[in-house]
């Protein structure tokens, strides 16, 4: 893939399926229950149910997938933990070791694990751009792959040393601001390894001034490979009319790329947390996107976005099982 089809696939997105979705509401009109009272339950059922196309959606089939990078930036020492990390995080998770493998579990959940290139990270960006167009159209073309049909919810994260550094920096070159509105610690960093944050996003912008100019550019110059493939995933699930969950600040600012190049690009995502990472209250700010909870995580991997799909097959157990009134033969509503 090149970037102009990318540009051009995003511009073609398929939209909502405002049939299924009206005949949800009405389905959710005539349960058993007030109006409203099961509150972002009800929310999230009719959007499930719009984005899969029918008034009876499922969830069946959930998938968590992990994209693991690594980052030329994590020589620089903006991570608590050294760039082997996330291979060796990546063989935890294939045996059965993570906290995601738990939380998959928990939730009935099919996870998988897709490693990028982990031998070779992407070049340091305060240097120059991270990705060539074609190294970062190919990774998106990877996370696209990734998608299959018939799966009922995609549950997207991460897993990659110093990528809350390349967070930080496709934010600040996507909405503006200063890097030190969007950095955050991470993995654990002090005042120092902030400060060193900040400062080599400062000069990775400086570096990259197209970053600023482009949505696919700042990721090419400022993402990584893992990041990339989230983009793609996101788009590649819009296309199977299949809905997403965002994990955290990383996985939430990959996807960014893709609202900034259409505004509605993200209508079939929601974002499972607020992560503890200060930049991600700001960056679901600017995409007007609310969170399903705030439990002060901030482990990246889609825990959080594992931690959501039980609340979706609640959502769609109460839409699809509870009795209407004239099945239960309740009276409804007094008008």
């Amino acid at each position: 893939m090149t970037f102009d089809e990318i540009r051009a696939l995003v511009r073609d997105l398929p939209g909502p399926d405002l049939e299924a979705g009206t005949a949800a509401l009405e389905r959710q009109n005539q349960l058993t229950k007030p109006r409203g009272s099961l509150g972002r339950l009800e929310e999230l059922a009719q959007w499930i149910a719009t984005w899969q196309g029918s008034s009876t959606p499922e969830m069946r089939r959930p998938r968590i997938s992990v994209f693991a990078g690594n980052h030329g930036i994590a020589a620089r020492g903006v991570s608590a933990y050294p760039s082997e990390v996330t291979a060796q995080m990546v063989q935890n998770f294939i045996n059965g070791g993570g906290a995601v493998n738990q939380l998959s579990e928990a939730a009935d959940a099919d996870l998988r694990v897709y490693e990028l290139d982990l031998d070779r990270p992407t070049r340091d960006f305060t240097t120059g751009p991270a990705m060539t167009e074609e190294g970062c159209a190919r990774a998106m073309a990877y996370g696209m792959m990734a998608v299959e049909q018939g799966l009922h919810v995609v549950c997207l994260g991460e897993m990659g040393i110093a990528n809350t550094t390349s967070a930080a920096a496709l934010c600040t070159a996507l909405f503006g601001g200063e890097p030190s509105d969007w950095v955050g610690p991470g993995t654990g960093v002090d005042a120092r390894g902030l400060a060193r944050k900040a400062e080599t996003i400062a000069a990775g912008l400086e570096a990259n001034p197209g970053a600023l100019t482009d949505p696919l550019e700042a990721l090419r110059c400022l993402g990584g490979y893992e990041l990339a493939a989230i983009a793609g995933a996101v788009a590649a699930a819009r296309l199977a009319r299949t809905p997403v969950v965002l994990d955290g600040y990383a996985c939430t600012a990959a996807a960014a790329v893709l609202a900034k190049l259409d505004p509605r690009a993200l209508d079939h995502c929601i974002v499972a947390h607020r992560s503890a990472e200060p930049g991600h209250a700001l960056l679901l700010e600017k995409l007007g996107k609310q969170p399903l909870f705030d439990f002060g995580m901030r482990l990246g991997e889609g825990s959080g976005a594992a931690l959501a799909i039980p609340i979706l097959k609640a959502a769609v157990a109460c839409h699809t099982g509870m009795a209407t009134f004239a099945e239960a033969g309740v009276s409804g509503q007094a008008h």
